[in-house]
């Protein structure tokens, strides 16, 4: 790993431990069916989907390469995704300008 690389990731340490998570969680759900993925908070505390209800399930369903079934499950999933990746894109560019080493 490059130097630019792991001081990006120490900069952002909670993030990249979130996101770490996150994908590792999904990785064990797509390809054993078990399930460490966070609930949803709102779901749990109010009993009704909320508009984000889905987005693990329809990135699981992505991983999969089952389109149709992340578009049912959440089909924000085709918007948010992609500015995600390009925020963060954007972010560790910004972040290695700003920090060359």
């Amino acid at each position: 790993m490059s130097n630019l690389v792991v001081k990006y990731i120490a900069f952002n340490k909670i993030t990249v431990i979130i996101g770490v998570y996150f994908l590792l969680s999904a990785i064990l759900k797509a390809t054993t069916d078990i399930d460490f993925c966070i609930p949803c908070l709102w779901k749990t505390i109010f009993g009704f989907h909320c508009p984000g209800c889905g987005l693990t399930t329809a990135f699981i369903s992505l991983m999969k390469l089952d389109y149709r079934e992340a578009f049912e499950n959440n089909w924000l999933i085709f918007i948010i995704l992609p500015i995600w990746l390009y925020y963060l894109a954007q972010d560790y560019v910004k972040h290695n300008r700003k920090y060359k080493a």
